[in-house]
């Protein structure tokens, strides 16, 4: 069993104070807290061997490599994946961009998103629509952000060349059946993508068993560093991308007029990289996988439970999932705007949620919203704060 009171002491910002009083961190959808063993994995790189990776022979440069190359063989283990299907990125975004570009489209091809798209799985098929005659089509999910199953199969069709989904949606909590998605999309002769950036935190995830092509998720989330991600791809199908970015690192040997292509992942790895982030990303993908991404999945489900009956309140309205899949929940409070909601939080009991459209512009503007708070959760938080949370909601309700 894990303790998670004892857990908490593992992130060294939980023990912070603001006007003397400690801050309750309910922002963890947008950006989790950092391990202290995080922080030092990456001032060992600059404080003890930092260097090059692939390029010197001295012994910090075979320190760097080993150690990078450690790392992404950590976040292999984590996915259940090889190695060298695991691309270094800067975020999920760039993931999904390098496979929207170095995919071969041509005009007519289709594409299938959800209609509760972050921006970063939206607007790239857009780009590929106006400038490659790419048909982008949009699966409705039902009222709740449940997943359709029929209106998928209705979209479905011998055209379409990509199906790419979020796998936990950052506004309704509301996690996709991604398997039977995979079979169904493999079924059309389609390839199968999963923006996995809400849903690798919370759950354990099995790339084989999903069967999914592609999978993208960003560091800043699973309690790494800002500005690290990666992309899995299948062996072959990454052999057969093209590349986002060219340049040094992503060749074998080039002249003057020619390139021998380096294989994947160094392929795509141009340039000299965020060392210290992606070893900072192999040490949080190694802290999951002792606590057990099994035992945060059980963590999660008891934060669930009192986080929903928190927001039992009167003039509280939840437009997320009533039975969500991670500790998160959007709503808003009769006759208040978001950003005040949040305002108050913030300056009543150090509560820092986050308010506004969160990168979901389009579902909030196809249904005449403006703006929803969302408090998400982590492991390391306790029912202490969510009582504090319902208790400050209570006040501001009786204020407004």
């Amino acid at each position: 069993m894990v303790n998670w009171d004892s857990v908490r002491d593992d992130f060294p910002i939980l023990s912070e104070r603001r006007n003397g009083k400690p801050i309750v961190y309910f922002d963890n959808a947008c950006l989790s807290l950092k391990p202290k063993l995080v922080i030092d994995a990456m001032n060992d790189y600059y404080l003890k061997y930092t260097a090059c990776h692939g390029r010197s022979i001295h012994k910090f440069a075979t320190e760097t490599t080993e150690a990078y190359e450690k790392a992404r063989q950590s976040i292999a283990r984590l996915l259940n994946a090889r190695a060298n299907e695991i691309i270094y990125m800067r975020n999920t975004t760039e993931g999904i961009n390098l496979v929207a570009q170095g995919l071969d489209w041509k005009a007519g091809d289709e594409v299938l998103t959800l209609d509760i798209e972050h921006n970063s799985n939206l607007l790239p098929w857009q780009r590929l629509a106006r400038e490659r005659g790419v048909v982008h089509k949009i699966v409705k999910t039902n009222s709740d952000g449940s997943f359709n199953m029929e209106n998928f199969s209705d979209a479905l069709s011998e055209r379409t060349k990509l199906v790419s989904f979020v796998h936990t949606s950052n506004v309704f909590a509301t996690t996709i059946p991604a398997a039977d998605i995979a079979k169904k999309a493999h079924k059309a002769g389609a390839l199968f993508m999963l923006d996995a950036a809400q849903s690798a935190p919370h759950f354990a995830i099995d790339v084989k068993n999903l069967d999914c092509d592609f999978l993208a998720f960003s560091g800043h989330k699973l309690y790494g560093p800002t500005g690290t991600g990666v992309l899995y791809g299948k062996a072959d199908l990454l052999n057969n991308l093209n590349r986002l970015i060219v340049g040094g690192e992503t060749v074998e040997n080039s002249t003057y007029t020619t390139e021998e292509v380096a294989k994947p992942p160094a392929k795509f790895e141009a340039g000299l990289q965020n060392y210290a982030g992606a070893i900072g990303l192999g040490a949080a993908a190694s802290y999951l996988m002792k606590l057990g991404m099994k035992n945060i999945e059980a963590r999660d489900q008891q934060l669930i439970k009192r986080l929903m009956e928190a927001v039992k309140l009167d003039k509280l309205k939840v437009m997320s999932s009533l039975t969500p899949s991670d500790p998160v929940v959007s709503f808003n409070i009769e006759g208040m705007p978001a950003h005040e909601v949040a305002i108050m939080l913030d300056e009543v009991a150090n509560i820092f949620v986050r308010s506004g459209r969160h990168c979901v512009h389009s579902w909030f503007n196809a249904n005449g919203m403006h703006s929803s708070v969302r408090a998400s959760l982590a492991f390391y938080n306790s029912e202490s704060e969510i009582e504090l949370f319902s208790e400050t909601l209570k006040k501001i309700i009786e204020l407004a």
